[in-house]
């Protein structure tokens, strides 16, 4: 399946290049929104991409970014707190010029969206969580040991690009094709012509020990955006 936004780079201050998408709006529509999308842990911008299609559509700005560690950005060592998260936003919004979008984050993205919100509320116009926004690892894993067991992701690498699809196809019947080619792009081709996480493992854990951290609930009472959470439910 060929993606259709299009790519940019953004540098950030600390010399991080983020990829963004960016699917162009419908001209003729006049009212409009600007929004930014932020996927999960492990997953990449392209995840987004039956969203942002349809919300172009729409006549919306629509731009999806790919956290550090993830997808075709850069993956340096540090910088997986939150705090350096939501300067990585920050910045985008800056250098695209999105004034105080709507912004989306999905699963840990959206705990990143909350903070955002938080400390930079008049940045965003509101915020809205997609299975995220409220994860507190802690409640159901009291220690970081057990989340830690129950979490650590499996080992998809030496699979090929079809066996990916057709796994995820298997996994997932009801998906559309947009959100199958998108979860295959959380993996790359490595030298022997076989699929690697984009996302080490090291950093993964890194990322997953902030969340577990995380408690969403005490920012609610000071958010000063609207808040939409949206959750997931079971076939």
């Amino acid at each position: 399946m060929e993606f259709m936004g299009s790519s940019h780079t953004v540098r950030t201050g600390d010399g991080t290049r983020l990829h963004v998408v960016e699917w162009a709006p419908d001209p003729t529509v006049t009212e409009r929104t600007e929004v930014l999308l932020v996927h999960g842990l492990a997953s990449n911008a392209y995840v987004w991409e039956g969203v942002g299609r349809r919300l172009a559509a729409k006549g919306h700005r629509t731009v999806a970014v790919d956290q550090r560690g993830h997808g075709r950005s850069d993956k340096p060592e540090r910088g997986y707190d939150f705090g350096t998260l939501i300067e990585d936003l920050r910045t985008v919004l800056v250098r695209l010029g999105l004034d105080r979008p709507l912004v989306a984050g999905q699963s840990w993205g959206g705990n990143v969206v909350v903070e955002l919100a938080f400390h930079h509320p008049d940045e965003v116009t509101a915020i809205t969580g997609v299975d995220g926004g409220f994860i507190d690892l802690a409640s159901s894993f009291p220690t970081w040991e057990s989340a830690l067991e129950a979490l650590t992701p499996p080992d998809l690498d030496g699979m090929t690009m079809e066996d990916a699809g057709a796994w995820l196809r298997l996994q997932h019947p009801d998906w559309p094709e947009t959100g199958i080619a998108g979860t295959v792009e959380n993996l790359q081709v490595a030298e022997n012509g076989r699929l690697e996480r984009r996302l080490p493992l090291d950093r993964h854990l890194e990322i997953l020990h902030q969340l577990w951290n995380h408690r969403p609930a005490r920012r609610f009472p000071r958010l000063a955006v609207p808040v939409l959470l949206v959750l997931a439910t079971g076939p």
